[in-house]
């Protein structure tokens, strides 16, 4: 494969899947995505939600419901732009 057809192929795969970034992505960006990934991927998955449930003491719904409230802001509130110059 040359040069540019790896090229368009990365680029392809950045704007398919916006959770892998790219060299602009901040780190609390990044986190972010991954984070909100795993959220949804756990209140999407009754088996997963019923694992953490009984683990945590917890019904199944309050568990799903705990892992969507947590997508709101799920690393905190992004840093101010004094912070990301350090």
């Amino acid at each position: 494969m040359d040069k540019f057809g790896m090229h368009s192929q990365t680029e392809q795969l950045f704007a398919r899947h916006p959770g892998t970034g790219n060299a602009d992505t901040t780190k609390h960006t990044w986190l972010t995505n991954q984070h909100l990934d795993t959220y949804a991927h756990i209140a999407s998955n009754r088996g997963l939600t019923a694992y953490i449930a009984i683990a945590e003491g917890e019904s199944v719904e309050e568990t799903r419901l705990k892992m969507l409230r947590r997508m709101i802001e799920p690393c905190g509130p992004p840093p101010s732009s004094a912070e990301k110059d350090v």
